[in-house]
């Protein structure tokens, strides 16, 4: 189990390395396909730096409010809270704030920038569904998420994603408005500029692609991470393994859900986005394979 924690983190490590490298080499080909030169690089950074600090400072109020999560205390929901602060005595976390979404489909999720900051929701439907073993298993592989930063994580990679998307699109209305077009004309420079603008053209195509498909790996490798810290903080693998059972099984749709906090839950709410050729893109790991290493441990 240790094993598969320290190998997860460092494929983390790897693909973040990978998506700023993505990043980069977009906004570089952006600037000489489209005449902006040295430009383009700074346009990247400067809309990576903007889109990364506001999702740093606002992206749990944006997520909290977006999911209709209602914040809960121990007058009101003393099951939920008790529950959420006894796991957090056990991990040495603060406690975070406990919101409830007033939704009959299971399922949960973390917010917040720092475990200081953070925030745990859970629907009613996750609270009625489960018994108490598997409700900590939830909140525990939650907790854990918030204890491995991974909120935080998962947010800088959908603001680099984004930042690639956004690049790549005004690297296409550029082409499309004639941007580069003086560059390769220039003279003895026909060449080298189109193949800067075939470079450019293929990167607008391919990079949203791969920045998305890099994005959902690091959110699969957080999955698994926090399944294993999850069983280490319980002592009980087999209440979180119940628990993702039965909320895969569930066939109520979760209204609250979308394309944009899909990955932040513990099961993908999107359940049709999971089959097919879709399921590349799946923000989780398949559940089997998280049930099966959790019944291993």
């Amino acid at each position: 189990m240790y094993d598969q924690m320290a190998a997860n983190k460092w494929k983390t490590v790897l693909l973040m390395g990978v998506f700023i490298l993505l990043v980069l080499a977009v906004g570089t080909v952006f600037g000489y396909a489209t005449d902006f030169g040295i430009g383009g690089l700074i346009i990247a950074a400067v809309v990576a730096f903007a889109m990364t600090w506001g999702s740093y400072w606002y992206s749990d109020k944006i997520v909290l409010s977006m999911s209709h999560a209602r914040p809960v205390d121990k007058a009101t929901e003393p099951y939920i809270v008790n529950t959420v602060e006894g796991l957090s005595i056990a991990a040495g976390l603060p406690m975070p704030r406990a919101y409830v979404i007033d939704d009959p489909a299971p399922n949960a999720f973390a917010t917040g920038r720092n475990p200081e900051n953070a925030a745990i929701a859970v629907t009613t439907g996750l609270v009625a569904k489960l018994d108490r073993l598997e409700l900590e298993g939830v909140i525990a592989h939650e907790l854990s998420h918030i204890k491995n930063y991974d909120t935080l994580v998962q947010t800088m990679a959908a603001v680099l994603a984004g930042t690639v998307v956004l690049l790549s699109d005004w690297m296409v209305h550029s082409f499309w408005w004639g941007g580069g077009r003086r560059r390769s004309n220039d003279s003895g420079g026909g060449q080298i500029g189109a193949v800067i603008a075939l470079v450019g053209v293929a990167l607008a195509i391919l990079s949203p692609l791969f920045a998305t498909m890099i994005q959902m790996s690091i959110s699969r490798k957080r999955e698994y991470l926090a399944d294993a810290n999850a069983a280490l903080l319980t002592r009980y693998p087999d209440g979180l393994a119940s628990a993702l059972r039965k909320i895969s099984g569930d066939t109520t749709k979760l209204r609250a859900a979308n394309k944009a906090t899909e990955s932040l839950y513990i099961y993908n709410p999107l359940k049709d986005y999971r089959k097919g050729f879709n399921s590349l893109f799946n923000t989780h790991p398949p559940t089997e394979d998280r049930i099966k290493r959790l019944e291993e441990m």
